[in-house]
């Protein structure tokens, strides 16, 4: 069996964190989302990975190289045009010799999804083999109607009381070679799009043996830009404890952590709970770093400075007496000192944020600030939760943000102030300052 991993999109919804990076290479507890799937692959036996790639594409092939640092076999297949699943698909007809695995690149698998699919799949050997899970509300996803195992029908995206079932697709698939035929003659969608859904609807009606597996194991999409922090909560939270840089002496670790090579944990800092440090960082002295936090290579967190359940991504500078709370903050940042960035609400309701120009409710309690990479923030200035700001962009001085910020945006505050002459005492001044 080979492999077919889709990550040739942007992920808009991830944005801002999205405009330089592909969402399959962001990084959630130590290395990016698709390199769990790899792995998982690699660990079931499947070798031969075929990589679907376009936006960013230098940034997959750098990172992955032939896949020999893996210890697989990685090529790549650059998708033409943005035209679906099918079509992504499409360019494994050479690549196929008896069956294939499809998976999307940014999804995180327990790790024994993948096996347990597998063995599924060779025992009841199907055509087509879709990995199904349950959720309480479908009307956003593909539902299928499933008799005996067998797969009568997908419904996409159907309204809640109409779904046939709560089973929807995860996106999921093991193929034989039918499923190119099938794709040759999909047509084009109203979306614009040759859906796969499609492909499998035409198996369905030829009678070929389309069949559902259900899991109960974890399986998440990481679609917004919250969720990017639930799987780093995941995965930390398996974190054993590895010290491979120094830890100076006074400083308080209670929980597991990580910390990778050149890296040095100050006197005074205090950890509770999972960290990941990675290379070449310095943190503290005297901060509070507080449990789930993930910290790329070459970052500086400065003295007096509180992070909690945050992603800070590589060189980027959190200094001295600033508090990061429920955030993920981008590449190559400078967050200036006396920085806040709040993750609750006044009224302690779930935060909202704006995805694709509608507010969508994070259903999270804390979650802060999205920050894309190169932002530069003031002294003192503050964040309300929920708020993304785009890269490149700078936040002056004193500015409390309530509002997204665009890419490529400098906001400042105006500020009215008076400058006296103390040596001199008239009814002006004694005016102007009663006003």
């Amino acid at each position: 069996m080979k492999a077919i991993i889709l990550c040739a999109g942007e992920g808009s919804r991830m944005r801002p964190l999205t405009l330089t990076k592909p969402k399959t290479m962001l990084p959630v507890a130590g290395k990016p989302i698709m390199q769990y799937n790899i792995e998982s692959l690699r660990e079931n036996g499947i070798e031969d990975i075929l990589l679907i790639v376009r936006y960013k594409e230098e940034m997959v092939r750098n990172y992955f190289g032939d896949g020999s640092e893996f210890g697989v076999n990685i090529i790549y297949q650059r998708q033409k045009d943005f035209l679906g699943t099918a079509d992504a698909i499409s360019y494994g007809k050479n690549f196929i010799d008896d069956s294939l695995i499809v998976l999307n690149g940014d999804i995180i698998l327990d790790d024994e999804i993948i096996s347990d699919f597998i063995n599924k799949y060779d025992e009841l050997k199907p055509d087509t083999l879709m990995l199904l899970t349950e959720v309480e509300n479908p009307s956003a996803f593909g539902v299928v109607e499933i008799e005996d195992g067998y797969i009568k029908n997908i419904v996409e995206k159907p309204k809640r009381e109409e779904a046939p079932s709560n089973l929807v697709n995860a996106g999921i698939y093991i193929f034989n070679k039918d499923i190119f035929d099938k794709i040759d003659k999909t047509e084009i969608s109203q979306r614009g799009e040759y859906e796969i859904t499609d492909s499998l609807t035409m198996q369905i009606e030829d009678g070929l043996k389309v069949m559902g597996h259900k899991t109960d194991k974890d399986w998440i999409d990481v679609g917004r830009p919250w969720e990017l922090i639930e799987v780093n909560e995941e995965l930390i939270g398996n974190l054993k404890t590895e010290i491979r840089g120094k830890v100076e002496d006074g400083a308080h670790i209670h929980g597991e952590v990580f910390l990778d090579e050149g890296s040095v944990i100050r006197a005074g800092v205090y950890i509770v709970g999972n960290v990941y440090i990675g290379k070449n960082c310095d943190i503290g002295p005297n901060s509070y770093i507080r449990g789930n936090s993930y910290f790329g290579d070459n970052v500086h967190v400065g003295n007096a400075v509180e992070i909690k359940n945050s992603i800070i991504m590589e060189n980027t500078n959190v200094s001295h007496l600033s508090y990061v709370g429920d955030s993920v903050i981008g590449s190559n940042c400078n967050i200036a000192a006396g920085t806040n960035i709040a993750n609750l609400r006044f009224d302690n309701k779930s935060v909202k944020t704006k995805i694709k120009d509608q507010m969508i409710d994070s259903g999270r309690r804390k979650f802060g600030s999205i920050i894309g990479d190169s932002v530069k923030t003031g002294i003192n200035s503050s964040f309300s939760p929920g708020v993304k700001v785009g890269h490149n962009s700078t936040i002056g001085s004193g500015v409390l943000l309530y509002n997204d910020v665009p890419s490529d945006t400098r906001v400042l505050v105006k500020q009215n102030y008076i400058i006296q002459d103390k040596n001199i005492k008239n009814d002006i001044q004694d005016k102007n300052i009663k006003k």
